[in-house]
């Protein structure tokens, strides 16, 4: 499941199902604010920060609480918190007294970002000078409540309720999920679907890519539940797609598909354009195709800078604060007229790497050589703008800290998927090189590994009292991409890592937290613990027959699938595992567990095999 939604999940006020903003204001206004110092003019505006180690120097020495504003700058309700409750006198002189205020684009902080997602966003977390954590909270804080916080604080600087000291975890030694556990969150999946709406979870409603690509694994293998789950929430998923620029909006609320959120996210673009990639191959579906398409558009429409590199996100509000259903009900020329939503313009190592993912997803089923040049243009700006020595990536032009994990692990992925669409060596070696800088940056326990588990987000700054600690989602991607990195390139280093990283995800205080959204955990689980279908074309580089085929093999290989080309006059393959006949003409070979097929010659043999 992606961190973002159930980020922008927790953005929404309880006080919203009840009722709308002008009724909360209403209700706001109906309440006395709390008695604040009156000594001095209180400040116009709120005096904003940014997250350095020297705040909590200062913290300290002016005997202040640090308060951090955790935004998304696509985030509609960030804007509502900034438009009014951080315009408020009583909010403003009450920071002023006794807070310094640092705001954060959760965005540029990854180490930040993954430590609070469950608060935001927006997120407000209340610090003492040492770091240490006196008040989480979740989402829009209307002006009075958020000022009798702060005056609680004041009044009484002990942590409150919502800070709970976090369980140290034993980690044992299963790198994957014991039987139970495994069943127990299947049953949360099982249940978690709404089968009058479709997808998974009755209030808000997003496609979720690992719970339909998880469905589509169990469809292939003769489920039939499995595959009408997956088909209606992909039907259904098309009514968040923007019908006029294209590109999926986040997520609906009221239960149903149509009262969007009108954020688009970089992740979101790439992992449902994957999705609906991959269904259009396996369903034999016309409509996911042109959904997919309609995602690819946006993308290069509004996410792509002049010189080809992808941007972050576009904001869901046309005017920060206010809600812009009328503002997507428009036609194209209506909404240009009005103006277009911002656009995040930063060029992060991490949704280029995302934006890749998705893109090659794409080309697979249309061979249109301008994707592939897209994304082979991307890889290559970001080796050359955001490398660091050893093979690893910073996220942005100038970090404030890290590396962080993300942004390696996306690219490692990244080049993955581009030796497989290739089957160009060189981005094989970088995604081996991406991987050993995450071995040798983000383990979260150094030369110790019965102490922990995982990676951890971040390089630790020692300074920061915030340490960054491993994040489950991202623990689920490094366990698939180690595992079948290691397929490839058939070195026991990134086995040895997926399990790292399995011992983590794996474990029951771990995976059993999560409520309801736990498909990727169990695709990591089914993945590391098996061999993907290996399907390998044996045949010169120039031969159009061994084209041809590789051509449709790579159809079907998003997801746990290796597709290698092997041309008997060129060098070995990274991992010759397998023994391959030199022939006379091009073929295919399919191995599965200890078995492969005899040779296949036609395309539409080699399809036939690949869709049973």
């Amino acid at each position: 499941m992606s961190s973002l939604i159930r980020r922008a999940w927790r953005s929404i006020p309880a006080t919203f199902a009840v009722g709308s903003l002008a009724v909360m204001l209403m209700s706001c206004q109906s309440s006395d604010a709390p008695k604040t110092p009156q000594t001095q003019p209180a400040p116009q505006a709120i005096h904003w920060e940014k997250y350095s180690d020297e705040v909590f120097a200062r913290a300290k020495k002016e005997n202040r609480f640090v308060l951090i504003d955790l935004e998304a700058v696509w985030c509609h309700w960030c804007h509502v918190q900034d438009e009014i409750t951080y315009a408020d006198p009583n909010v403003i002189r009450l920071i002023d007294a006794r807070y310094i205020a640092v705001k954060v684009d959760q965005d540029s902080r990854p180490d930040l970002s993954t430590r609070y997602e469950d608060y935001g966003w927006p997120a407000t977390i209340v610090l003492n000078a040492k770091g240490g954590e006196i008040v989480k909270r979740q989402g829009y804080i209307p002006p009075i409540p958020m000022a009798s916080l702060l005056q609680a604080i004041i009044d009484d600087p002990t942590p409150g309720p919502s800070v709970v000291t976090e369980k140290a975890i034993a980690f044992g030694n299963a790198s994957s999920l014991a039987p139970a556990l495994r069943k127990e969150l299947e049953a949360k999946l099982d249940d978690g679907y709404d089968p009058k709406q479709g997808g998974w979870g009755s209030i808000h409603k997003f496609v979720d890519w690992d719970s339909i690509e998880y469905s589509m694994m169990r469809a292939r293998a003769g489920d039939k539940q499995a595959e009408r789950r997956a088909r209606q929430t992909l039907d259904e998923g098309m009514k968040l797609i923007d019908p006029v620029w294209g590109g999926v909006y986040q997520y609906s609320t009221d239960g149903d598909w149509v009262h969007p959120h009108f954020e688009k996210l970089m992740q979101f673009q790439s992992e449902v354009m994957r999705i609906y990639s991959l269904g259009a191959v396996q369903f034999h579906d016309s409509r996911y195709r042109d959904a997919a398409g309609a995602i690819r558009r946006y993308v290069g429409d509004f996410l792509t800078s002049k010189d080809g590199v992808f941007y972050v996100s576009q904001d869901a509000d046309l005017k920060p604060g206010e809600h812009s259903a009328a503002y997507f009900a428009l036609d194209d020329a209506a909404r240009r007229k009005l103006g277009v939503p911002r656009v995040d313009t930063h060029r992060y190592a991490r949704e280029n790497g995302w934006a890749i993912h998705g893109l090659l997803a794409w080309y697979a089923i249309t061979q249109r050589p301008s994707d592939l040049d897209d994304a082979r243009h991307a890889a290559e700006w970001i080796i050359a703008n955001r490398s660091l020595d050893g093979g690893g990536f910073r996220h942005g032009e100038h970090d404030p800290a890290g590396p962080y994990l993300g942004d390696t692990l996306a690219m490692g992925r990244a080049f993955l998927d581009l030796y497989e669409t290739t089957a160009d060596a060189a981005w094989l070696k970088r995604a081996v090189s991406a991987a050993d800088f995450i071995q040798s940056h983000f383990r979260a326990a150094p030369g110790d590994s019965t102490a922990e588990a995982g990676f951890i987000a971040a390089v630790p700054d020692p300074a920061d009292p915030l340490a960054p600690k491993p994040h489950i989602d991202q623990n689920v991607t490094a366990a698939r991409f180690f595992n079948l990195l290691g397929h490839y390139d058939g070195r026991p280093a990134d086995h040895k890592a997926a399990e790292e990283a399995m011992r983590y995800v794996a474990d029951p205080q771990v995976a059993g937290s999560r409520f309801l959204f736990v498909a990727g955990i169990l695709l990591a689980d089914g993945e590391v613990s098996s061999e993907p279908l290996h399907v390998t074309i044996v045949g010169k580089k120039d031969d159009p027959a061994a084209r041809a085929l590789f051509t449709e093999a790579l159809k079907f290989s998003d997801g746990y699938f290796r597709l290698e080309w092997w041309d008997p006059n060129g060098p070995p393959l990274a991992n010759s595992d397998v023994e391959f006949p030199k022939l006379s003409t091009a073929a295919a070979f399919v191995c599965s567990g200890n078995a492969c097929s005899s040779p296949v010659n036609k395309v539409g043999d080699l399809a036939t095999k690949l869709q049973h």
